[in-house]
């Protein structure tokens, strides 16, 4: 925070902040911490919210990003309050905490900090465009050039017979419309003892079925196979993995993690994926590296305007 304008004042007690609205300190202490005006913050982040994702910001004071995912990105200036652009209930409150400059008096209100819409879709995209790897010589981004395999997948829901669910059917999860089976036994362990039928190595590297992932959400044909299915690549190969979130029943938002291991973000858009066309929008020189990234369904008010999105990875 250090050269930049401090904010007045700072209070610590939610019963002082009677005056601002009832969404800004749902609770009765509201957390505080004390700073020196001209030092310079390091702020850790850490995202707790499981399925969701948050906007940030401190008002009256800008903000650099310099790292995420424990991997250093090139400085940008960012700024919690829940970003969901599905049409699902979410407990759409700002979470506060307040930043108390040494020596301020506690009697004065602070401001509240400046926070876009909680489904606003463009603002997200074009912040997610933004982060970029260092790329420095000290921590280079390597992308490699030359792709051993290409995946596509689709991310979505379907639905699945249920006795015991009131309307008969419930729904799943799924990639190219198959919902994950947990096995008895860990993965690893069936993997490493060599374990025979705990799980498949045929998971399809495209959809069995490809359809319009963009079009009006589809309502038939809609039964999901099952299985524990992974797929095997080759040691040291380099994967390009295309998500492509889906109308199926609704649009969401899905977050996507790999285990153990780092991937570039070489794009993301909004509508369906061309293999042909795209790949020219790549960015290969300096993206950003992560291990969680979320896959948005680019909608924003009013809901109905289903757009989804694709992803693409690269894994080495």
């Amino acid at each position: 925070m250090g050269g930049f304008q401090g904010l007045q004042s700072m209070l610590e007690k939610e019963t002082e902040l009677s005056s601002m609205s009832q969404t800004t300190c749902p609770f009765i202490d509201t957390s505080a911490m004390e700073v020196e005006s001209g030092k310079t913050y390091l702020l850790r982040i850490i995202n707790a919210a499981l399925n969701d994702d948050l906007f940030f910001a401190i008002s009256g004071h800008n903000m650099m990003l310099v790292e995420v995912d424990a991997v250093y990105t090139k400085p940008y200036f960012m700024a919690a309050r829940p970003f969901m652009d599905a049409p699902l209930p979410v407990e759409n409150k700002t979470a506060t905490a307040i930043l108390q400059y040494k020596g301020i008096p506690n009697i004065v209100l602070p401001t509240r900090p400046q926070l876009p819409a909680s489904n606003d879709t463009d603002f997200a995209l074009s912040y997610n465009k933004k982060l970029r790897s260092l790329n420095s010589a000290k921590f280079p981004a390597i992308v490699p050039l030359k792709v051993d395999r290409k995946l596509f997948y689709t991310v979505g829901f379907g639905k699945d017979l249920c006795t015991t669910c009131v309307k008969g059917t419930r729904l799943l999860a799924s990639l190219n419309n198959i919902s994950f089976v947990m096995p008895k036994m860990g993965l690893l362990q069936a993997h490493y003892f060599n374990t025979k039928r705990v799980f498949g190595i045929d998971f399809p590297d495209k959809p069995p079925k490809p359809f319009n992932d963009t079009g009006a959400p589809l309502t038939a044909d809609l039964g999901t196979a099952h299985g524990t299915r992974l797929s095997k690549f080759a040691f040291n190969s380099t994967v390009e993995l295309a998500l492509q979130d889906t109308n199926l029943l609704k649009v969401e938002s899905h977050p996507f993690h790999l285990h153990g291991c780092n991937f570039f973000v070489i794009g993301t858009g909004i509508g369906n994926f061309d293999p042909v066309k795209d790949p020219s929008k790549f960015n290969l020189v300096d993206p950003i590296e992560r291990n969680t990234v979320g896959i948005l369904l680019g909608v924003g008010p009013p809901f109905g305007l289903e757009q989804t999105i694709q992803l693409l990875i690269m894994l080495a």
